[in-house]
């Protein structure tokens, strides 16, 4: 029976009913593409380390082995992204802004992650709220090199030739906040010496030109210099470990050489922009810790006066607690700052 518009109710009832159930079904259909989207697997396209110092650099040779060896279990390409600049915050500063996805990583330092965010007076990221922090991977000493033609054949020397004429020994890093500029501030400190820092985009342009005469010295992390050591072209003073190095038996330690309280190393970990969804985070580390422990990992780096250092989760996040307390008080106790 029709209503007064002439419609049959019951047909207009049945069309309604038909009209919802494909809407139902549409709705159903995206929510389940959007969920299958979130769940896609990860990884699913390559990764990126960015590292944010150049090629050939101590930071490259803790990046390079380890993002070959990661390919393999995430059976995807780690490539290596180069970006030096301003003490590493160029390339901090770049990861912190990506997405949270897992496929852009830095290759965090002691500088960028601890050291930057005292000594400078404004930093483009916050070592603390920035990042997730998945993975310590390496550490090692900082070495204090002259070239193979400097006058002075022990620490002791090239401390003594410091204070007899301030300010007239040059001393080159791979950069304002790095490691090596701050290990030579906190030596110059410690020594009651003054030295003239001269920073670069990286180790290895500091490299040559020490083998150059360019400048006198270097305060550098040891891989970044010992091949140039034993092929007696770069002569090791010092090196800032709280122990000998097994690369380097015969070279003493600061300590050792009369700077008791001058122990400081350089470490590497692996970063991810803040907020990266739990699963991600955790395949990461779980691989990224695996690698590190391999037998592969500490044969490339072991020859290299690298200690592989596994460590994730909460004992990194403490970790990054610490060394950003204990830096910070470094560089406040010695003075430095840079805008």
């Amino acid at each position: 029976m029709d209503d007064a518009s002439g419609r049959n109710p019951a047909s207009t009832r049945r069309t309604f009913l038909a009209n919802a159930a494909c809407l139902a079904g549409v709705s159903a259909g995206l929510l389940h593409g959007a969920d299958a989207l979130a769940q896609a697997p990860f990884p699913s396209h390559p990764l990126r380390f960015v590292v944010p110092f150049p090629a050939g650099g101590p930071t490259d040779i803790v990046a390079r082995p380890l993002a070959l060896l990661l390919g393999e279990p995430l059976r995807q390409q780690v490539v290596v992204d180069n970006r030096g600049g301003a003490g590493g915050a160029i390339a901090a500063e770049f990861v912190a802004k990506s997405s949270p996805d897992g496929y852009t990583l830095l290759i965090g330092t002691v500088g960028t992650q601890a050291i930057n965010a005292t000594l400078y007076k404004k930093l483009p990221y916050d070592p603390a709220r920035d990042f997730t922090p998945l993975a310590l991977v390496a550490s090692g000493p900082v070495a204090l090199v002259t070239s193979a033609e400097a006058p002075w054949p022990t620490m002791a020397a090239f401390v003594a030739a410091a204070k007899a004429k301030p300010g007239s020994i040059t001393f080159g890093s791979a950069g304002n906040g790095t490691p090596g500029h701050l290990t030579g501030v906190l030596f110059a400190k410690a020594a009651g010496i003054e030295l003239r820092h001269v920073p670069y985009r990286g180790s290895a342009p500091a490299v040559t030109d020490l083998l150059g005469n360019q400048i006198n010295a270097m305060f550098d992390p040891l891989q970044s210099v010992l091949t140039q050591v034993q092929a007696g072209k770069l002569r090791p003073l010092a090196i800032s470990g709280a122990a000998r190095s097994p690369v380097l038996p015969d070279v003493p330690t600061m300590a050792e050489s009369g700077l008791k309280d001058m122990v400081a190393e350089a470490w590497w970990g692996v970063y991810a922009p803040a907020n990266l969804p739990a699963p991600i985070a955790q395949t990461l580390r779980t691989e990224i810790e695996r690698v590190v422990r391999s037998d592969a990992y500490r044969e490339k780096l072991g020859s290299l006066g690298v200690v592989p250092t596994a460590m994730t989760g909460e004992a990194f996040v403490e970790f990054n607690r610490a060394e950003l307390a204990r830096w910070g008080k470094a560089v406040r106790d010695s003075g430095a700052s840079l805008d």
